[in-house]
């Protein structure tokens, strides 16, 4: 299916690895020029001559920047004035007990994962809807919504987001600007996959196996009794940017595998 964004300019930030770089590289396949975002800029150049070189028709280009520093933000801003696409995706995440939550904890979980992406959305959103098109996507969590209370200073940043998603939503209304919540569940990130590694180092066993010996042990509430691999969000997070999809305004969007039991 065409998704219709052909030449459409997408900024996805913590694209070199993850869900970042799955969704950039499904909207590189719909011929959208992505500005690949890191703090590292080898990773980043890396992760644009990769996608350059499996879609030479499109133009990614390198957009190294620490988004949760303000003048390194303000740096990018002026690098890439206007996009069509924001997909707020950079995030950090452990798993904590919240006796050991403090202060600075808070504030550094708040800064990097609201903060940020709010600082890009502020930016971005008012050329949206001057231009009367753009999509801003914000990556969450099924913790937003279902908090497993393993890391509360995680899950009270995933569900602000989506508050300020439906905020940012009410702005663009008679428009087609839209800006939409995916809310993923436990995902097959370059993290995770050594995660599991480690835990099951039997070389007999094929990973297909120690996953899901790993999901039946420590999330049986999954209806996949997989992780979700990151092309399958990129690939959700394309129609979601597509011209298909401008009835979605500050929609929260579940693929988390079943992991959430209620309806709403």
């Amino acid at each position: 299916m065409d998704m219709g964004l052909n030449n459409k300019t997408a900024l996805i930030t913590g694209s070199t690895k993850g869900i970042g770089k799955a969704i950039a590289i499904e909207l590189a396949k719909e011929g959208v020029n992505v500005l690949i975002n890191g703090r590292n800029y080898d990773e980043v150049e890396q992760t644009v001559n990769e996608i350059k070189s499996k879609f030479p028709t499109t133009s990614p280009q390198n957009a190294t920047a620490d988004i949760v520093d303000k003048e390194q933000r303000k740096a990018l801003f002026e690098k890439y004035p206007e996009v069509d696409i924001l997909v707020n995706n950079m995030g950090i995440y452990e798993i904590m007990q919240y006796e050991d939550v403090d202060d600075e904890v808070w504030e550094k979980y708040f800064r990097t994962n609201v903060l940020a992406a709010n600082g890009l959305a502020k930016f971005y959103l008012s050329k949206m809807l001057k231009n009367d098109y753009g999509r801003i996507v914000f990556i969450a969590s099924e913790e937003a919504i279902m908090p497993s209370g393993q890391m509360p200073q995680y899950c009270m940043t995933k569900s602000m987001l989506l508050s300020l998603s439906k905020s940012l939503s009410k702005l663009t209304r008679d428009t087609e600007v839209t800006v939409n919540t995916i809310m993923p569940g436990p995902t097959l990130s370059e993290k995770v996959h050594q995660i599991i590694e480690g835990i099951y180092t039997n070389e007999n066993m094929t990973f297909s196996e120690k996953e899901k010996q790993f999901m039946a042990a420590n999330l049986p509430q999954s209806e996949i009794q997989r992780f979700i691999r990151p092309i399958e969000i990129g690939r959700l997070a394309a129609f979601v940017c597509s011209p298909y999809a401008s009835a979605f305004k500050g929609s929260p969007i579940r693929m988390d595998g079943g992991m959430v039991p209620t309806i709403f």
